[in-house]
């Protein structure tokens, strides 16, 4: 290599340096020295290691090409300058070779660029088809993006960020030029209802998550309200005592209750504690953020559960109850709640009292509260009892109207006849309904005069009309006896005649039962055949839906008791046929006894003539 080569090739090195308007004394001092060393260096015999050149020049010589040139083979990330703009692109120096080209376009965030501003850019493309250098400032600034987003996190320093937009489940953040995503539950302590309010807005950030894999960015502006509030909320919490009222700001609303923000501690305010009237859901009476006086209930041991009151804040409803209201009195309310028990009724602001079910009506035939009223009614009441120490009363509604059981005696005479409604039934009878609160109790004996009932259902049902005879009365327990067989004249009186025992009946077998045998007579009397009783003549047995004749051998109209005997016919025909044939056999044996006495007559008589002759 000629020294005019080499003169010329330190010539182009410094073309870039000296042509720019903007380089600062220092650059210039820098590439004189430079050109002065190399100028000065002896290259020949560098080149052809004629002589040996010394550690100490070729030491400076190495760091002069460090610091001066840049390799265009690296991939880290370069300041540059701007030279030159075009309307399509910007010429940046890097101090290399030549100056390289950007787009504009990766500008676009920088609408304020111009000559001289310097900018990170890395080598994207160290000669295109032309031989143009080509660089790029969009991977550079995501490059040193990521490792100012690495450095924040390792550090957990504080970053300001620009929030774009709206996204599912939170909001979309520019911080370094890196889209991250901030949760909605991580913008503040609170809930937050409206997230419009913060796109297009600078915030400080913490970045609590980084995932490498997926290049995904979480941040959070409640980490540094939480570090902020924590210590206030420690000494809040340090100066807590039971009673004590503090001002708070709705900060939930959930249908048992409400949180209140103390000041960076929240505490509940239960649906029952917000007022001394009742309410079907706190948002009735209270909205959010909206700030109202509460005093402290209860604690735990670490303050972290704060039970809250409002209601305690007010006097008691019971406190400006009247004092002239007395057991007896009778008073306007309105239904406040239905319960199955009974309803409550309130009779003055937050004043309740409790009307049960039984005190609804007369009857004994228990209903639910919701035949007698609805919710929201306005009723009279009869107050039955009035604990003001206890704030507990007991209301009636029956006893607006007359008691029937008062003129009961001449109403329901025993003998009466009367028709009621079946209202239930259990295994030992019926109960009947005569009007409202007289009920009358029909024992399963006394439903029939001849069918055997085992269970009510199988005579009657539920709701249905029936015509009842008064039995018997008591007047102090209020018990009705009542009978429905009695509507008609015992039938067994007339049957005690006619199938009194010995009677001879023609019927068939209507059931096979253990033991025997069933016959219906006249459609309402069930007879029983024992088993030896259902022996025919020919020696088999009747069998079910077969017909006979049978005798009646025992009737008792006490039992309601028939028993029949299909053998006992044919056996008593038997026995008729003996008596008679032995009648017969008698009477023979006497004709031929006198015969026999008159021949021995004739034989005597004729004897002795021989004996005289």
């Amino acid at each position: 290599m000629t020294t005019d080569h080499v003169n010329e090739e330190a010539q182009v090195e410094n073309v870039e340096p000296s042509t720019s308007d903007n380089e600062t004394n220092d650059s210039q001092s820098t590439a004189q020295s430079s050109e002065e060393f190399l100028a000065n260096f002896d290259w020949v015999s560098y080149q052809e290691a004629a002589e040996t050149v010394d550690e100490k020049k070729y030491k400076e010589f190495e760091k002069l090409v460090h610091e001066n040139f840049v390799d265009t083979q690296q991939t880290d990330v370069i300041q540059g300058t701007v030279t030159h703009m075009t309307d399509r692109e910007a010429i940046i120096d890097i101090n290399a070779k030549s100056e390289g080209v950007i787009s504009l376009n990766e500008f676009r965030y920088n609408s304020d660029l111009k000559v001289g501003d310097s900018v990170e850019v890395i080598v994207d493309i160290r000669e295109d088809k032309t031989g143009q250098l080509v660089l790029s400032h969009r991977k550079a600034r995501v490059i040193k993006a990521w490792e100012r987003v690495n450095e924040a996190h390792d550090k957990a320093e504080v970053v300001t960020g620009f929030v774009k937009c709206r996204t599912k489940g939170g909001m979309i953040v520019d911080v370094f030029g890196i889209e991250a995503f901030l949760p909605g539950s991580q913008i503040d302590v609170k809930p937050i209802r409206d997230y419009d309010q913060y796109v297009n807005k600078n915030m400080e950030f913490k970045i609590v998550k980084i995932n490498h894999e997926f290049k995904n960015v979480v941040v959070s502006h409640k980490a540094l309200i939480e570090a902020d509030i924590e210590e206030q909320k420690k000494e809040i919490i340090g100066q807590l005592e039971k009673g004590q009222v503090l001002e708070g700001t709705v900060k939930n609303i959930t249908s048992y209750g409400v949180f209140i923000d103390l000041g960076g501690v929240d505490g509940l305010v239960h649906i029952t504690d917000l007022s001394w009237n009742r309410i079907n859901h706190p948002g009735e009476i209270l909205e959010l953020d909206q700030k109202l006086n509460v005093v402290i209930l209860d604690f735990d041991d670490d303050k972290s559960r704060i039970q809250l009151g409002v209601k305690q804040l007010s006097q008691h409803p019971w406190e400006a109850l009247s004092e002239d209201l007395k057991e007896g009195d009778i008073v306007d309310g309105k239904v406040a709640v239905i319960a199955d028990y009974g309803a409550f009724i309130e009779i003055a602001p937050g004043v309740e009292g409790l009307v049960h079910v039984s005190e609804m009506s007369w009857s004994t035939h228990m209903r639910s509260a919701q035949d007698f009223v609805n919710v929201g009614d306005e009723v009279k009441v009869s107050i039955l009892s009035l604990d003001r120490e206890d704030r507990k009363m007991s209301l009636g509604m029956k006893q607006l109207s007359a008691d029937p059981w008062t003129d009961i005696t001449s109403k329901y005479p025993v003998g009466s006849k009367h028709k009621g409604v079946i209202r239930n039934f259990t295994n030992f009878g019926v109960f009947v309904e005569l009007e409202e609160g007289i009920d009358g109790l029909i024992y399963i004996s006394e439903l029939s005069w001849t069918k055997k009932v085992k269970h009510p259902s199988e005579v009657v049902t539920v709701g249905q009309d029936l015509e009842v005879v008064v039995l018997e009365l008591d007047v102090d327990g209020r018990k009705l006896s009542l009978g429905h067989k009695q509507i008609q004249d015992n039938p067994w009186n007339k049957y005690e005649t006619e199938f009194s025992e010995g009677t001879l009946v023609e019927s068939s077998i209507h059931e096979i039962v253990d033991k025997g045998a069933t016959v219906i007579l006249n459609d309402d009397i069930t007879a029983f055949v024992p088993n030896r009783h259902l022996e025919k003549e020919d020696g088999n047995k009747l069998k079910k839906g077969e017909s006979a004749e049978f005798k009646v051998i025992e009737f008792n109209k006490d039992y309601k008791r028939v028993v029949l005997s299909h053998s006992a016919v044919y056996k008593e025909m038997e026995q008729e046929i003996v008596k008679k044939a032995k009648k017969k056999s008698a009477a023979k044996t006497e004709v031929s006894t006198l015969g026999d006495i008159d021949a021995l007559a004739d034989l005597k008589k004729k004897m002795n003539e021989e004996e005289n002759g």
